[in-house]
């Protein structure tokens, strides 16, 4: 199991809700605490061209995470505390899935009040560095671009509030307690043991449209990806390989049509396929490293590191980690990819259209614990 803990992440301001946005609140009386637009960043989480030293371990504390999710549960009335906080060792703690459900556990930001939803921000943000917050609310807006595009089929499905939260067990210094952030792509879970997050698995994020391809006042701009990294880096280290790695590197002319174990509480137990990254070249391995810290760099520093260290510390170390790929080499048609170590699996899947119909334009990306998600003994 992952024994990762967080440090607190940079405190700043919510800004003003978008136009197209805030009409949805005024439409049900809530008002709304808009989701903050991000300006671009690169984290030091994500590696660098050479090979970085050992990973050093992490000793921090849950500390930040249990009084931002106390000070959350505290501004809910009973019957939303009914619904938001859940015993630990309930079923519905594992039951994860980033598909437009049309119920959910726990309490969605639509239902709360302006202050429940600022304390709700607040949880998001200790549990995340300031990259995997502005990449999860900028996840949130899609859903808005989703609902204008297809209009009455989008229901109340596509939702930017449609986000929940949820504690199972009492946040504390001591004993079990887990945080869940669910909605459509979006799916954030994390699990504290005696002061320390101890797993923050799965960890799914998806962006449908990839890029925005038409601009809505207010909302993510034409152009805009937010998940461009986790894409282009894969791009170019595939398109790096030569012949004779490619033969390796790429296991299918096929994409696969979905991340595999969706919504299933423990990751794929296959063995690694593809290219081991004792055959690629310095830069090749450099931008690999570069790749997976793009995933790690969502969460927060000690996260990261944590994260980071089990891979260097598992046996053989980054000699034991492959790159897959599946289907195309180029933008605009199906392709998907796996990273894989002893300790994490990431996988990555576009293939489906966007809601205006541009093919291959909808990201389904996840990293998981092979060791055992939710801090689960490994199957």
């Amino acid at each position: 199991m992952n024994t990762t803990i967080r440090m607190p992440a940079a405190a700043r301001c919510l800004v003003t809700g978008t136009p197209a946005v805030r009409r949805l609140a005024t439409a049900t009386g809530l008002a709304f605490v808009a989701l903050l637009a991000p300006a671009a960043r690169t984290a030091a989480a994500q590696g660098t061209a050479t090979a970085p030293a050992p990973a050093p371990a992490v000793t921090a504390t849950s500390a930040p995470l249990v009084a931002a999710a106390t000070d959350w549960l505290a501004t809910l009335t009973p019957e939303q505390v009914t619904l938001a906080k859940r015993p630990f060792d309930e079923a519905g703690r594992i039951d994860w899935h980033f598909i437009p459900k049309p119920a959910r556990k726990g309490v969605q930001l639509r239902d709360m009040t302006a202050s429940q939803q600022e304390a709700a921000h607040r949880l998001l943000r200790a549990a995340l560095s300031e990259v995997g917050y502005d990449k999860s609310t900028l996840i949130m807006r899609l859903d808005e671009i989703l609902r204008i595009i297809e209009g009455a089929k989008a229901k109340n499905i596509r939702d930017p509030l449609r986000y929940f939260f949820t504690v199972f067990g009492t946040p504390a210094p001591a004993g079990r307690w887990s945080l869940s952030v669910e909605g459509h792509h979006l799916s954030l879970n994390f699990t504290v043991r005696d002061g320390r997050i101890v797993d923050s698995t799965p960890q799914f994020m998806g962006a449908n449209p990839a890029e925005v391809r038409t601009t809505f006042p207010g909302l993510p701009e034409k152009g805009r990806r937010v998940l461009a990294e986790e894409e282009t880096l894969a791009f170019a280290l595939v398109k790096s390989l030569d012949a004779g790695q490619k033969g390796k590197g790429v296991i299918a002319a096929e994409p696969p049509k979905e991340i595999r174990a969706a919504g299933e509480p423990q990751s794929p137990r296959e063995p690694a396929v593809g290219i081991a990254f004792t055959e690629l070249s310095a830069e090749q391995q450099a931008t690999l490293r570069k790749l997976v810290g793009v995933y790690r760099a969502a969460m927060t520093e000690a996260v990261a590191a944590e994260r980071l260290a089990l891979i260097e510390r598992a046996a053989g170390g980054w000699d034991a980690v492959r790159f897959a790929w599946q289907g195309s080499l180029e933008p605009g048609i199906g392709h998907g990819y796996r990273v894989e170590g002893p300790t994490f699996v990431i996988e990555f899947v576009n293939v489906q259209p966007d809601a205006e119909g541009n093919p291959a334009n909808h990201i389904h990306c996840v990293w998981r614990d092979k060791t055992g998600d939710f801090d689960l003994p490994a199957e």
